[in-house]
């Protein structure tokens, strides 16, 4: 069922499949690690995960490709060198050039210059169990996490990545191992050096350690929760299935949902330098907030599914949807 459930969200996501292997002869996989073709129409790809590299704009997505802006999103290159090929989930960097993406079969790959070029740090080739989201607190501590559970964690930059056991975190916080066995989809930073997490089962978790331990943050909402951010205020947003949005305003230790017009799925959630609040969604839904309580519903006339956002100094906001990136003015008319 999670298998099912992590099929049905790429589809929706408008993402391709695995691209690093080819499959010979009946119940047989060849997995050969290929690099991202330079593509004439890279802007045009799906995309999973933005992220920023002081002024530059780093992009990731299907087929191993990885977008550059310069100009605050108004254009876009490839990178020069991605040397996989497979499905791109998310990205963080640390700085202006030390960087680091995820993805499928575990796939972690590493950037010393801004996103120019890139090397595989981590990868399973056995099982395809998919990284989702990672994050960086600086260039030596960072923690990714993905499907069944899966969290990965590093002191030295990603030269080494050690798995932790939050399945039997989890269960014995729940005495249930089966039934916290959780999809973690996106990772955010807090304050004091928290690191949160979303996932199924309307999970909150919270990490002081960069992922090493973990503590659940119970929302009373029983669906996925797909994003996050804490605020400059220090309340926390959760959104996810069906337009689902919830908001804690006492560090994660009671929640209550946050009412709005729109109905689609919400992936993504950032605050701008000057307060406003943004979310993007399935079906070109986009919520705005000036305080991050009550939300304005903008819809797409391309009805696209926006997959992720960020929010950048004095410029328009930036998504990224199965079709590309783009700037929010440039997104489409509003319904």
């Amino acid at each position: 069922m999670k298998r099912l459930k992590f099929l049905l969200m790429a589809l929706l996501l408008g993402v391709a499949g695995v691209h690093a292997a080819d499959v010979q002869g009946a119940g047989t996989i060849d997995l050969k690690v290929t690099p991202a073709d330079r593509r004439a129409s890279a802007a045009a790809s799906a995309l999973l995960g933005v992220a920023q590299a002081g002024p530059r704009v780093v992009a990731v997505g299907e087929r191993g490709v990885i977008l550059l802006s310069d100009d605050g999103g108004r254009s876009w290159r490839q990178a020069r060198h991605v040397p996989a090929a497979g499905t791109l989930t998310g990205v963080s960097f640390a700085d202006t050039r030390h960087g680091w993406a995820v993805g499928h079969w575990g796939l972690v790959l590493h950037t010393q210059d801004g996103g120019e070029t890139w090397r595989i740090q981590h990868q399973d080739l056995e099982q395809d169990q998919p990284l989702l989201a990672v994050h960086f607190a600086d260039t030596r501590r960072g923690v990714a996490v993905g499907l069944w559970s899966r969290v990965l964690v590093t002191q030295d930059g990603g030269a080494s990545w050690e798995p932790m056991a939050l399945k039997r975190m989890l269960a014995e916080a729940a005495a249930d191992a089966k039934a916290m066995d959780v999809n973690l989809y996106s990772l955010f930073p807090g304050r004091g050096g928290a690191v949160y997490a979303t996932a199924e089962q309307g999970l909150v978790l919270r990490s002081m350690d960069m992922g090493r331990h973990w503590e659940v943050l119970p929302t009373g909402y029983a669906g996925s929760l797909w994003a996050g951010v804490v605020l400059a205020n220090g309340d926390l947003l959760a959104g996810g299935l069906r337009g689902t949005l919830l908001r804690s305003m006492d560090d994660g230790r009671s929640w209550h949902r946050v009412e709005h017009e729109g109905r689609s799925s919400i992936t993504a959630l950032t605050q701008s330098t000057t307060g406003e609040v943004l979310g993007t969604g399935l079906d070109g839904m986009v919520l705005v907030s000036k305080d991050g309580k009550t939300f304005k519903v903008r819809q797409s006339a391309s009805r696209v599914g926006y997959t992720g956002a960020l929010a950048l100094t004095g410029s328009d906001p930036l998504l990224v949807s199965r079709h590309g990136p783009c700037l929010l003015a440039s997104c489409g008319q509003p319904r």
